[in-house]
């Protein structure tokens, strides 16, 4: 089995592939992976394929077309028409009609009902899993920063770290940034009584992987809740997982899928371990890999 992957490049994109491949691969041992950027996929170089009896475009002709990003979609609907035994997968909601592809794995905020060719996901897919490695009394705290629908608030952020450190005194605790947190943050929060409780450690330290290992090792994770994607990928990893809230700009299908969350008790916005909820099993990328490979 083959999978071609669309790619536009970008990380968080590859990372919902990536996920989807693997649980397909645990599943079927001989799946294989290749991506392709869309530069090496020019529009006309399609058409032209259309109407030739053969091609050279894959290693090998796929099984499934996988796309994730506005940029790949056409480029998808255009190979599902040339490798007419291949299935379409858009891991998004697609900006072309959903009838021109074989599935859309789609998130539940998007508010699309699941059909047959749509798959309703609870949050975007990840690579991660469950390695049952969680270390007792071991809190992540993973700090993110501005959007288009929050704002961040340093003062919030520090009473809600200090919080964290107060609440959890015999916890060994790490802490991180990412690439839109402020750069001054770890500067004024280094000046802080209570840093001398964490273990600091800035996105730009951090090698590639990293905070999916500590994810693997932590007992419990808080996340800035503008970080969306990090809290399911927390919860994918087995932890207890809290949220830090900062400033909402704006109420949105992503601020009340954070709310949902945290009324069914999934999440929560608690400051001690004990309080957060025990962790769910949280496997959605192994649930699409299922249905797909059983249709």
């Amino acid at each position: 089995m083959h999978i071609v992957y669309v790619s536009d490049g970008k990380a968080g994109h590859r990372s919902q592939a990536l996920g989807l491949f693997q649980a397909m691969q645990r599943q079927q041992a001989n799946a294989t992976f290749e991506e392709v950027s869309i530069n090496d996929l020019p529009i006309f170089s399609l058409i032209k394929a259309l109407f030739s009896s053969k091609n050279t475009l894959f290693e090998q002709a796929p099984d499934f077309i996988f796309g994730v990003g506005s940029h790949t979609h056409f480029r998808v609907w255009l190979l599902g028409k040339i490798f007419i035994k291949a299935k379409t997968v858009i891991l998004m909601k697609p900006n072309l009609p959903i009838a021109w592809f074989d599935y859309a794995v789609i998130p539940e905020h998007d508010g699309i009902p699941a059909n047959s060719r749509v798959i309703v996901t609870r949050g975007a897919l990840n690579p991660i899993r469950n390695e049952n490695r969680h270390q007792k009394a071991r809190i992540l705290i993973a700090l993110g920063g501005s959007s288009k629908r929050h704002q961040w608030n340093q003062e919030k952020v520090l009473l809600s770290v200090q919080q964290i450190v107060e609440h959890n005194p015999n916890s060994e605790i790490i802490l991180t940034t990412s690439r839109r947190t402020p750069a001054k943050f770890i500067d004024i929060l280094r000046q802080q009584s209570f840093a001398k409780y964490l273990q600091i450690c800035p996105v730009e330290q951090t090698p590639q992987g990293w905070i999916f290992e500590e994810m693997q090792k932590a007992e419990a994770v808080w996340v800035t809740e503008d970080s969306v994607s990090m809290i399911y990928e927390a919860l994918t990893a087995g932890c207890r997982v809290g949220v830090i809230e900062i400033d909402r700009l704006k109420p949105d299908r992503i601020t009340l899928s954070i709310d949902k969350m945290i009324q069914s008790n999934l999440i929560s916005t608690k400051m001690s371990i004990a309080e957060l909820s025990q962790p769910h099993p949280f496997k959605e990328a192994e649930r699409v890999a299922t249905y797909l490979l059983a249709k």
